[in-house]
């Protein structure tokens, strides 16, 4: 990593953000999505469905919601494809109703196993391009990417405060 050394920032990471952000905008899948009512931000989350971290963030999802974030969820079965993670997250994916199955598996239920023409192979090989090595791995719209559990109320005041502010002239 090249580093700032007098604002300490990560100036690999800076660069790249834009190559992450249009790697995902190229992926032809729809996510798993929680909208917020009044959305301000899109996070995309790199999810793995026997993460404890990852269950502890959608139990924030209300929340995460009410402060105007929609989530977008990908998968990332960290044990990788043909695993039990894997099948569960494709379970989820090939759900009647996507969002009631991620949240009873975030809730360690059991969710009906079921097949179908899914992405999760390859959203799980586009976190590995990324970078991604762990869960939940968030990525913001600029193309950042965040590793782990961040509580709902602090996610959003780093989102509002990475947001370009608009400037009016009068």
């Amino acid at each position: 990593d090249l580093l700032n050394l007098k604002t300490r920032e990560n100036l690999s990471e800076v660069a790249q953000r834009s190559v992450r952000k249009k790697m995902v905008d190229e992926l032809k899948t729809a996510p798993v999505t929680f909208k917020a009512k009044d959305e301000k931000h899109v996070l995309k989350v790199f999810t793995d469905i026997d993460c404890g971290y990852c269950a502890k963030l959608h139990r924030e999802m209300d929340q995460m919601n009410k402060n105007g974030i929609t989530v977008e969820y990908l998968a990332f079965p960290r044990a990788g494809i043909g695993s039990p993670s894997y099948d569960k997250i494709v379970s989820v994916w090939c759900a009647d109703d996507q969002q009631a199955a991620m949240t009873k598996s975030k809730a360690r239920q059991a969710v009906p196993p079921k097949t179908c023409k899914n992405p999760v192979k390859e959203q799980y090989q586009l976190g590995q391009s990324l970078g991604v090595n762990g869960t939940p791995a968030l990525l913001t719209e600029s193309g950042q990417l965040i590793p782990g559990y961040v509580p709902a109320d602090r996610l959003a005041a780093m989102l509002d405060a990475s947001k370009p502010k608009t400037v009016f002239n009068q």
